[in-house]
């Protein structure tokens, strides 16, 4: 079992130490887990950073690793928030600091936070749904300092509406675009069981998508629990193995050192 998203006390919305999110693995097995808190540049509208100070994060980091060398892999990654306008800033950010995982996510529609300022949002659900498809194709078109890109339908968490998120084919030529850059690119995606924790009860991507990826000849995909709090590193982890062996992948994807590394699914 690999768990390569996760969140730890130096992300704003997560209290779980790093120590007890090893703990948590190694009471599951787990063989390797990355941890990957988020940076936020020029969050919300009063475009404030959110991010932690890499020094601190480093060296608690290399504490855990050096206590539980014989037992666990631990790896550094981060999870940036991109907007558009910001690639310098975390093109920057990411070169100066020694990550082995980048996850690109977008957690934000023209610079305004989905979960905030979109909950009360005159806007119909499609029309956010599909404004939110626009960005992220300009920025997996604008930004390659990345491994993977995060929950590719996170919008869908935040909607409320069953019956647009289903209506797939209302926003499939734009998935599309954003899959093949993403291929073209040599990038990858990630299977995220946050969004079996949000109502969704399904994983991040949804089937649909996940299976547009593989037509498309997409190949690297990397698990992430997306856990906030320790229980839920590894969350599902074997339904989606499963899940993507069904659709004919053969491997889960590691990254040490910005390299990946195929692990066959069993």
């Amino acid at each position: 079992m690999y768990d390569f998203h996760i969140h730890s006390n130096f992300s704003l919305d997560s209290k779980a130490t790093m120590e007890s999110i090893v703990k948590s693995a190694l009471e599951k097995n787990i063989k390797t887990i990355c941890i990957t808190d988020h940076v936020d540049f020029e969050a919300t509208e009063d475009k404030i950073d959110l991010l932690f100070r890499p020094l601190d994060y480093f060296r608690d980091i290399n504490k855990v690793k050096y206590k539980y060398r014989n037992k666990i892999e631990i790896l550094a990654g981060v999870e940036i928030g991109m907007q558009p306008g910001l690639e310098a800033r975390y093109d920057t950010f990411v070169q100066e600091n020694e990550f082995d995982f980048v996850i690109m996510s977008l957690h934000t529609i023209n610079r305004k936070d989905i979960f905030h300022d979109y909950s009360s949002t005159e806007l119909s659900s499609s029309e956010i749904i599909s404004r939110y498809y626009d960005e992220l194709l300009y920025c997996v078109k604008s930004y390659e300092n990345y491994d993977v890109v995060g929950h590719i339908d996170f919008i869908d968490r935040y909607i409320d509406d069953e019956d647009v998120i289903r209506r797939y084919d209302l926003y499939m030529d734009k998935i599309e675009s954003i899959l093949k850059t993403i291929i073209d690119k040599g990038k990858g995606i990630e299977i995220n069981t946050g969004g079996m924790r949000y109502r969704l009860n399904v994983a991040n991507p949804k089937p649909s998508i996940l299976k547009l990826y593989k037509d498309l000849g997409g190949d690297i995909i990397t698990f992430g629990s997306d856990a906030h709090i320790a229980e839920h590193v590894g969350y599902e982890y074997r339904s989606s193995e499963r899940i993507l062996k069904e659709m004919g992948f053969r491997y889960i994807y590691l990254f040490r050192n910005r390299k990946k590394f195929p692990i066959q699914i069993q």
